[in-house]
């Protein structure tokens, strides 16, 4: 396809080089006028011969660049077509999604829904059971409800736990470290600002200083581990409370354990009774536990004894027919006896066996 401007031009050419040819029949008699004009448009002949070679080569571009600019818009219909499907592949993948979020959304509504249920079903027995909590706390990182134990034979104090962020509850080793001459609960509740703290674990006595036996961690590190005959009572990065028969440092890692304490024995494993070693049988003591519930709400119970009139204290089986009672899936046995202490809100709500509060090198905290 040639355009209109070099259509002319090639028209122009064609007369010029006819008029050319008419002169080269009748050269020798020319007159040397006519000789001086003939030999004025020999170049012009050769260069307009040189311009047609031109157009005749640019022709050949213009169809070469006509048949790569068809190529062109058939690869960009393509490529259109391409994206049509990538745009409504991305469409659809969007409604998925969205579709995907409010199943989710819906999902996690039925589990706060659940754990409102479960929080009031809780509230509801432990008030049926216990009356009104004698102290509440409603804290950024936790809610504590404090309730009095007045049972036949037996006095002491229960706290129910929800906690809002995890590390809220910690595990404190007295002065910081292993090896110490140990603080009371209300040292170290103090100490940490904690509204809520009972005891620890057991402990050994070693030249003046206080040692925790079995295994120990704060922080998410292993600070002791020895003596894995003890059950282990920890609470996991979520909170959660974790434990039972711990052989293994591996075992600590994988449960994710930033605080524990040992001691024994395990009394409740998935709502089920565990087996009383012989030599913790039917004996009436002053008691710390911790257990929580299917909600995942912790509770702390301090139970006094050896003091008549007042506590003599249960025995473990009938703490596990309690915890039972309230409800409580998992629970743990803490150190008993003299160390049992129950702090809250300022001060030890109950009364210690040895007539104050002993110094222990570990005590379990909750902060508001």
């Amino acid at each position: 396809m040639f355009s209109r401007f070099q259509l002319m031009m090639l028209v122009l050419i064609t007369l010029i080089a006819a008029f050319l040819s008419t002169f080269a029949f009748a050269r020798p008699g020319l007159p040397e006028q006519a000789q001086a004009v003939y030999d004025a448009w020999a170049p012009l002949d050769a260069e307009a011969k040189s311009v047609e070679e031109q157009l005749h080569t640019l022709g050949l571009a213009y169809e070469e660049l006509q048949e790569m600019t068809v190529q062109s818009e058939e690869h960009l219909e393509g490529a259109r077509q391409s994206l049509a499907h990538l745009i409504d592949y991305a469409a659809q993948e969007k409604a998925g999604d969205e579709q995907q979020r409010q199943l989710v959304e819906q999902m996690l509504q039925a589990s706060r829904q659940h754990t409102e249920e479960t929080q009031d079903a809780l509230d509801m027995i432990l008030s049926k059971m216990l009356g009104d909590p004698v102290g509440q706390t409603f804290g950024k990182r936790s809610t504590i409800k404090v309730f009095s134990l007045q049972e036949a034979g037996y006095r002491g104090y229960m706290a129910k736990v929800k906690l809002h962020d995890p590390s809220a509850v910690r595990l404190v080793l007295s002065g910081d470290r292993v090896g110490d001459r140990g603080e009371t609960t209300s040292q170290a509740a103090r100490r940490t600002n904690a509204v809520l703290a009972v005891n620890g674990g057991g402990f050994t006595r070693q030249n003046g200083l206080l040692y925790p036996i079995g295994i120990t961690v704060v922080d998410g590190e292993i600070k002791t581990f020895y003596q894995t005959d003890l059950s282990f009572i920890g609470f996991d990065k979520n909170g959660r409370l974790v434990g039972g028969e711990v052989k293994s440092r591996e075992q600590i890692k994988e449960m994710n354990v930033m605080h524990g304490a040992s001691f024994v024995p395990t009394l409740l494993k998935d709502g089920k009774k565990q087996p009383i070693p012989a030599k913790w049988r039917n004996r009436k003591e002053p008691r710390t536990m911790i257990g929580h519930f299917s909600n995942g709400d912790l509770l702390f119970i301090v139970i006094d004894g050896r003091q008549k009139g007042h506590s003599i204290g249960v025995t473990l089986e009938e703490a596990q027919d309690k915890l039972l009672e309230f409800k409580v899936r998992d629970a743990y046995n803490l150190d008993g006896g003299g160390s049992s202490t129950f702090y809250y809100n300022g001060k030890v709500l109950n009364r210690p066996s040895d007539g104050r509060e002993r110094r222990m090198p570990t005590n379990i905290v909750i902060l508001p």
